[in-house]
């Protein structure tokens, strides 16, 4: 018998401001300006949070991370990621893979792409092959994201049901 799979969709993106660090995936980026968020902004891990947390039907990050909440302020992102995935995987599920889309005109994704796929892969203890990074610009289309004023990062999980477990789904 196969394991049930469910799949999760994850969405975040944050302005960006001076005098912030520029995070993707728990990766410090050389940029003039980084994410503004309540935590330290990382657009990649708050999306990725927020797919496998849906896939397990579990919630979002908001719910388990409340942005207005001071024990919050200056979170680590990578961190919060690794305890929402705790939670994941206490509920019986386990990340197959992640497919993963960051928008932002700067700075350029690609050659951070390896450090931020390897970064994922330790934090959610799964093969380096099962994290995919593109990055994406927005043509300079205006606004945020194609002004360089913004950045956003959205993502797929694939989540499977750990072997042994038997869930009765109805």
């Amino acid at each position: 018998m196969r394991p049930m799979t469910r799949t999760g969709i994850g969405w975040d993106s944050h302005a960006l401001a001076a005098g912030r660090r520029f995070l993707l995936g728990g990766v410090e980026i050389p940029a003039g300006k980084g994410e503004a968020g309540h935590s330290d902004g990382d657009v990649l891990c708050h999306a990725i949070t927020d797919a496998i947390l849906g896939a397990a039907a579990l919630g979002d990050i908001g719910g388990f991370f409340p942005p207005g909440d001071p024990a919050f302020l200056n979170a680590d992102s990578l961190e919060l990621l690794e305890r929402a995935y705790q939670k994941v995987r206490a509920a019986s599920w386990r990340v197959v893979n992640l497919d993963c889309v960051v928008i932002c005109d700067k700075p350029r994704v690609l050659p951070y792409r390896e450090q931020i796929r390897a970064s994922l892969a330790k934090a959610l203890s799964l093969p380096v092959e099962s994290v995919f990074v593109k990055g994406k610009t927005a043509e300079g289309l205006g606004g945020g994201l194609g002004a360089g004023d913004a950045a956003a990062a959205a993502v797929v999980a694939l989540l499977e049901q750990d072997e042994g477990q038997d869930k009765d789904e109805t």
